[in-house]
């Protein structure tokens, strides 16, 4: 399928910042191209989620593609670690870092935008609450755009590539804030690591907190269902 003269690959999980991103990106003029990773992850429900919020905004192309991160492992959300429950130890890397997870993501995001004739490729990665992860931080945005720019036909050519990260120094109130600017309901997203069997957030993993403080920093209700 071939991209218009503007288009942008969104790497979308289904999570409030990826949602956000993805708007702002159409908001800025960008046909999108959802690419959301099927990696076997703990919290599948996301994958709906990124299927309606990518319909939403009217993605011209929605893959979801397959692999499996279990046969990895090393991580609460790939492996049968129990994810943490009672806050993080400030500081650290918790156990719900999936090794390598935003370069291996990244990567498909590139190969997809080669393939599609897009250069743009727009993630929603947070440097501020963003739990310690490594692949948030922007050295490593910096240095996989210049990478990209070394590995690629495209890039070799002079037909550069650009990663965007609007949300890079926004705080989660930011975030939230941003999504009710845009006319995105936010109970499309999802952003519990651990649900219930009947689907609610758990409410006290890492990530149901730092939603949670978000909303109510930002004054706005959060339609999330907590258990």
């Amino acid at each position: 399928m071939a991209a218009k003269s503007k288009s942008a690959i969104v790497l979308l999980s289904g999570g409030l910042d990826s949602m956000v991103a993805a708007g702002l990106a159409r908001e800025a003029g960008y046909d999108l191209i959802a690419l959301t990773i099927d990696y076997n992850q703990r919290h599948r429900i996301e994958l709906d989620s990124a299927a309606t919020i990518a319909a939403h905004l009217g993605a011209i192309e929605h893959i979801v593609l397959p692999l499996d991160l279990t046969r990895f492992g090393g991580s609460a959300l790939t492996a049968d670690i129990a994810v943490p429950k009672e806050g993080v130890e400030e500081n650290a890397i918790p156990i719900t870092y999936v090794p390598a997870r935003n370069t291996i993501f990244l990567s498909l995001c590139l190969g997809l935008a080669e393939a599609r004739g897009a250069r743009d490729l727009w993630i929603g990665v947070n440097a501020l609450d963003y739990s310690g992860y490594p692949y948030c931080r922007p050295e490593f945005i910096r240095a996989f755009e210049g990478m990209a720019n070394l590995a690629t036909k495209a890039g070799v050519e002079g037909d550069h590539f650009s990663v965007h990260t609007p949300l890079l120094h926004m705080s989660k109130a930011d975030i939230a804030t941003q999504a009710a600017r845009l006319g995105l309901d936010a109970g499309m997203s999802w952003s519990c690591y651990d649900p219930t069997p009947d689907n609610k957030a758990c409410g006290r993993c890492d990530s149901c907190r730092l939603r949670a403080k978000g909303f109510a920093d930002a004054g706005l209700p959060d339609p999330t269902v907590y258990a």
